[in-house]
Order: C-alpha cells, then sequence, then structure tokens
C-alpha cells in the first residue's frame, strides 16, 4: 500500500506552463481517476508522478518521501501505456519476465510471479504466443501482467482501454475494478472517458486546463458539480444548460426566463446575478400534463433504445433539450410534449460559471 502526494506542482515547456499549482494526494490503496478533455493535462501529471516528465517547481511525495529528483527506475511503480508497449519478438512469458531478469533475479522466483499474475489475469494458456497472436484485450492483460509482477508501490494507467472496441472497454473496466479489489494496492489511472471514471473510480480529479476544477467520490461530482465545466463533463449525455434571464414580476417575485420558460426563484440577488444558468440532467426531466408544466416543446429526434427513450426536443428561444425516459415510448418527432424540471435535481449557475444554491419554487 502506497501513498502519493503531489504539492504546489507547476510544468512547463520553454514559456508555456501546462500544469498550474497542482496538489494531489492519493490514500494508500485508493483507485483514484485523473478524467479532463484532451490537452488537459492528465497524462503529464502522470508521467509527472511515473517520473518520466521532470517537474518545473514543486514536490512529489511517495510514502513520505521526496521523489521529486529520483529517476523513474527508483519510484517502484509500474506505468501501462495505452499502446501496451510489448516486445513483439518476445513471448508473453519473456514479455513478462523480463524485468525481473534484468534484476537478476532467481529463475525460480520469476516463474512463479510470471505464472501467478497469468492465472489472476486468465492468460495462463497464451504464455508461449507472441504478441501479434493476441487480440487487443489480451495484449492489455499481458501489459498489465508486466506491471503486477514487479511487486510495484502503485500502477499508473494511461488510458489502457482507448484502443479497445465498445464492448470489450466495458469487459476490461470489469477486469481491472476486479484486480484492484484482489491486489488492493494503490490505482492512478488517466482517462478522457467519463464513464470509466465513474465506473472505477473510488476518487476522481476532474481537471481543466491544467488545474483541478473539482476533486471527490464519482457520485458527488455528478450531484453537486462545482461549476458549469463540471457539471457539462460529468454525466452521458451532458447535462442540459438554459442561460436565463432573472427579473421581477407585478407581485415582486423574481423569475428566471428564458423564451417561454419561466421559472420562480426565491432569495436571488439580483444585483450579483443578473444572468443564471439552469442546469438539469435528462434524467431529472418529467414528461407530464399542461398544467403542471414548465415549458411546451417539440420533438426533433428520438432514440428508441429498448430498455430506454432519449429526446431531443426545441422551443422557441431555447437551446436543444435532451429528455430521458426509461423504458420505451412511442412519442416520436414533430410530437409536442409538456415538460417539467424535478425541482429537488435542478442546479443554477450564477454569471461566474460557479454552482448556487437551488433556490426554484
Amino acid at each position: 500500500m502506497t501513498e502519493i502526494i503531489l504539492k504546489n506542482i507547476f510544468k512547463s515547456y520553454d514559456q508555456t506552463e501546462v500544469i498550474h499549482d497542482f496538489d494531489l494526494k492519493v490514500d494508500s490503496g485508493n483507485f483514484l481517476v485523473l478524467v479532463g478533455p484532451s490537452g488537459c493535462g492528465k497524462s503529464t501529471v502522470l508521467r509527472i508522478i511515473a517520473g518520466l516528465e521532470k517537474i518545473t517547481s514543486g514536490e512529489i511525495l511517495i510514502d513520505g518521501k521526496d521523489v521529486s529528483n529520483i529517476s523513474a527506475s527508483e519510484r517502484g511503480l509500474a506505468m501501462v501505456f495505452q499502446s501496451y508497449a510489448l516486445y513483439p519478438h518476445m513471448s508473453v512469458y519473456k514479455n513478462m519476465a523480463f524485468s525481473l531478469e534484468n534484476l537478476k533475479m532467481n529463475k525460480d522466483v520469476i516463474n512463479e510471479k510470471v505464472r501467478s499474475a497469468a492465472k489472476l489475469l486468465q492468460i495462463e494458456e497464451y504464455l508461449e504466443r507472441k504478441p501479434k497472436a493476441l487480440s487487443g484485450g489480451q495484449r492489455q492483460r499481458v501489459a498489465i501482467g508486466r506491471a503486477i509482477v514487479r511487486d510495484p508501490k502503485a500502477f499508473l494507467f494511461d488510458e489502457p482501454l482507448s484502443n479497445l472496441d465498445a464492448e470489450l472497454r466495458v469487459t476490461m473496466r470489469k477486469e481491472l475494478s476486479a484486480l484492484h479489489d484482489k491486489i488492493g494496492g494503490t490505482m492512478i489511472y488517466v482517462t478522457h472517458d467519463q464513464i470509466e471514471a465513474m465506473t472505477l473510480a473510488d476518487q476522481i480529479i476532474v481537471l481543466n486546463d491544467g488545474s483541478v476544477a473539482q476533486s471527490g467520490a464519482p457520485l458527488d461530482l455528478y450531484n453537486k458539480p462545482n461549476d458549469l465545466f463540471v457539471a457539462g463533463f460529468i454525466g452521458s449525455p451532458k447535462m442540459n444548460f438554459i442561460k436565463t434571464n432573472i427579473s421581477k414580476n407585478q407581485n415582486s417575485e423574481s423569475i428566471l426566463q428564458s423564451g417561454s420558460l419561466n421559472v420562480q426563484v426565491q432569495d436571488l440577488d439580483i444585483n450579483s446575478n443578473k444572468n443564471i444558468t439552469i442546469g438539469v440532467r435528462p434524467e431529472h426531466i418529467l414528461v407530464g400534463g399542461k398544467e403542471e408544466s414548465d415549458i411546451e416543446v417539440k420533438v426533433n429526434y428520438s432514440e428508441q433504445l429498448g430498455s430506454e427513450t432519449y429526446f431531443y426536443c426545441s422551443a422557441e428561444g431555447m437551446p436543444q433539450l435532451i429528455v430521458h425516459q426509461a423504458g420505451q415510448n412511442m412519442i416520436s418527432k414533430g410530437d409536442n410534449l409538456y415538460l417539467r424540471f424535478d425541482r429537488t435535481c435542478v442546479h443554477l449557475f450564477g454569471s461566474d460559471g460557479k454552482a448556487i444554491t437551488n433556490k426554484i419554487k
């Protein structure tokens, strides 16, 4: 079990700063996922931890020891790459044993470690094959096995499933989760796929432009995003956003207005929040009758997936709304729907993009 801490990390290439005042704590035995859009700096952070990138300033601690100026080979970490990085001329066995042979380890010990890891990963029957004779999923298991035999202090994964097809990614996600449960090691995993992040992580860190946008448990980020960026990045399909103006009606009640949408709110400071963005996830939009509805929309497109249905809707002066309904629904393109937002699940964001208290009535 290993604790990893990054303190005040800065990383720049010449005049271009890519990581800004970055802090990170990975508790021993945790599965932490770094997630964010392309170019946000997540792979750079992983390479900094591995020792493959030197920091411009800051401090890297592994189990309390400062390793900022220690080489990658001396940090005791194992990295699994997106490209697998297997030796094509070597058998699976040789690929997994290679690093141990370089350490002049006893052959019997090497054999025990390789075969134990192969059994854990269910690749025993492939030990004599070359990588070219394996599927993508089998190659990824070999790459993980090569890391396991080293008994590393922590495992680092750099988008390891991105080269696999959709069905195999689901299978490998389950296998990685089961592997973490079995060996209990500290794992840091980089991905741009927020579904991978939600399903694998004990803790997620969302990066945006080289900085931490938000950190927390998967459902905390889903249910309580700090800002518009996190709210839009976590969740699939993404959260619906509606930019509104705030005004007073004849009864001096505060109203959020956008196109034909008018929603009453309470206790909002109009002076500091002239523009409010309403955020509501597709599953939190209810289809019902006209009287209790917030807005009438027209269905532009319908996705019937058998176990669930998605409607893509429009209304004058409004952005497209995505509505999720469980099960099968025979509503078709061109139909009108009356929608109401679930008041307990609506998010409000101020002019600065930061979340504010939900005060919709």
